[in-house]
């Protein structure tokens, strides 16, 4: 069984394409490849500590499991939804106002007034 492993050639996952393209490993590219680092590392910690607390094991193991599944799953979502940098183009167009309100009334808008130190 060790002699068939060490014969075994690695397999070569490619992490980078080029100069200015985005990173993407295994169909996950830029910002999701984070995400999705950031997220499983989440559910490892809360593993940890549900752990710690004396949850059951197997609740812990279930919890784990789906959470990780959800995680891959809404990952991959994102991914093939929004692109490299879609998701940060939502993100700024969820917090772009959509109409510029001001409680002046008209004439104001149109009037100059000086300031007190101009005015001196």
């Amino acid at each position: 069984m060790s002699d068939e492993l060490l014969r075994a050639k690695p397999e070569k996952y490619p992490v980078n394409r080029g100069i200015g393209k985005p990173v993407e490993f295994k169909g996950l590219k830029s910002q999701y490849l984070f995400i999705f680092c950031g997220g499983l590392l989440a559910v490892f910690v809360v593993f940890i500590v549900l752990f710690m607390a004396g949850v059951n094991q197997w609740i812990c193991i279930g919890f784990i499991v789906s959470a990780s599944l959800l995680l891959v799953w809404q990952t991959f979502r994102l991914n093939a939804r929004y692109g490299t940098h879609g998701l940060m183009k939502a993100a700024a167009r969820k917090r772009h106002p959509r109409f510029i309100i001001s409680r002046k009334a008209i004439p104001r808008l149109f009037t100059y007034k000086k300031r007190k130190e101009e005015r001196l």
